[in-house]
């Protein structure tokens, strides 16, 4: 099979052509699948001659079906030889029916990711919290351990404060219908709400009746709005932090046990979750730089796609449902989608910023890069499983994985970091 391309706006215009002998194969297959597919007066199954079925079924039919073959069946090996990964299906165009003993030649057009350059290729600047454990971070893990065991008080006489607990009835004026409720329990200044909901909460008197709207955060949403009452506020009372109370409750000797063990347990989290943390960053400030005002909604939807599947099979397999899934966080299924749609940019925008620094420091994937990351795949047999993905054409998408997470490996190196303590950080900023 020859293959010559060329790239013409961002599409990719290739010219296949395929020798006359895999034509031949092509046809007769498609031949023997007619004479088993239908029936023929006088054949057995599959034994009728091709003048018979040209007779019953036309020439052309079968001709067409070959056609449908020899294509379908060399995208793959286009794709593999091309190293694209395609955005959206291909493109034919003037198709011909293939001819016996002829060289067969078709014409495609794959349209490709955008190629987006970065304001700066220079090391990214990141804020990351301390390897090490703070004081500020043991606080407020000993604060949460007391809050299980916190009471709460009926609050008169002053107003809702940011961190009261607020029982309210909300009526949905405009898409809101997941907040409505006739005695919802509102934790203020949690984040689990709009934050516009929070701010209009706050200075509410008990039976105080107000409207509340805002926009989501998310391109294109609608502005929504509520009706809100509120019916009772209540505070938050931690019991007082003594060693009697902590061996009591926890079962620590004291208040230095119990401060040990938990300065321990976030030593563990942070060697497990900074790794990950200082990536995020990383990528998320080279998205930063990225010289592009929208993303191709071509490439956005595939994107959107990929993530929402990924969501439901998480989903399933942890036995939930998305309607169960929604009931639960309390959110309607526009909103989950409009989310969805949100991070499918935000990983569109990363994807393509990696994808340009990979360019820029022109990182090459070798056929041992890829063999090895068949090799960590954890599946039984790699050289099996590679073998599908040629044979399927998704190599290409092999080498841009490796190809990003090369890049990836080097912005992680080489960031600039700032430690901040980041506990007591959000503290200054609460107290003020």
């Amino acid at each position: 099979m020859n293959i010559t391309s060329e790239v013409q706006d961002g599409k990719l215009v290739a010219t296949v052509t395929i020798p006359a002998a895999d034509v031949d194969s092509a046809i007769k297959k498609a031949y023997r699948e007619a004479a088993k597919k239908y029936r023929f007066p006088g054949f057995r199954a599959g034994k009728a001659p091709r003048p018979v079925i040209d007779s019953m079924l036309g020439a052309q039919a079968t001709l067409a079906q070959a056609t449908n073959e020899l294509i379908g069946s060399s995208e793959p090996s286009v794709l593999n030889e091309l190293d694209i990964v395609p955005v959206g299906e291909p493109e034919y165009a003037d198709i011909d029916i293939a001819k016996d003993h002829e060289d067969y030649t078709y014409s495609v057009t794959f349209k490709l990711r955008q190629v987006v350059e970065l304001s700066s290729y220079e090391p990214v600047e990141i804020e990351m919290p301390p390897a090490e454990v703070t004081e500020s971070e043991i606080d407020a893990q000993v604060e949460m351990l007391m809050g299980y065991h916190a009471t709460f008080e009926d609050v008169e006489g002053r107003a809702v404060e940011n961190g009261d607990f607020v029982t309210a009835e909300v009526k949905n004026v405009k898409n809101a219908e997941a907040l409505a409720g006739e005695s919802r329990m509102i934790a203020v200044g949690a984040g689990n709400l709009p934050a516009a909901f929070d701010e209009g909460l706050i200075g509410m008197n008990v039976d105080e009746t107000k409207e509340i709207s805002w926009t989501p955060e998310v391109e294109g949403a609608e502005e929504a709005a509520v009706e809100v009452t509120v019916k009772g506020i209540r505070a938050r009372k931690l019991p007082e932090l003594t060693d009697e109370f902590v061996k009591t409750s926890f079962g620590f000797d004291d208040i230095a046990a119990m401060r040990d063990a938990v300065k321990s347990e976030i030593e563990q989290e942070k060697a497990s979750q900074l790794p990950g943390l200082k990536e995020n960053r990383a990528v998320a400030a080279l998205a930063e730089r990225l010289d592009l005002e929208e993303v191709d909604a071509d490439y956005a939807q595939s994107v959107f796609s990929e993530l929402g599947q990924n969501f439901l099979q998480n989903l399933q397999a942890s036995g939930m449902t998305l309607d169960s899934w929604l009931q639960a966080s309390h959110i309607s299924s526009q909103q989950f989608i409009d989310d969805l749609h949100h991070q499918a940019d935000d990983v569109a925008r990363e994807s393509l910023a990696l994808d340009a620094l990979a360019r820029e420091l022109k990182i090459e994937v070798t056929e041992e890069d890829i063999d090895g990351e068949f090799q960590r795949s954890g599946v039984a047999d790699p050289e099996a499983t590679k073998a599908q993905f040629i044979a399927e054409g998704r190599i290409p998408a092999i080498r841009d994985s490796l190809r990003r997470s090369k890049a990836c490996d080097w912005l992680v190196e080489t960031a600039k970091v700032t430690e901040v303590d980041e506990t007591a950080k959000k503290d200054e900023q609460d107290a003020e």
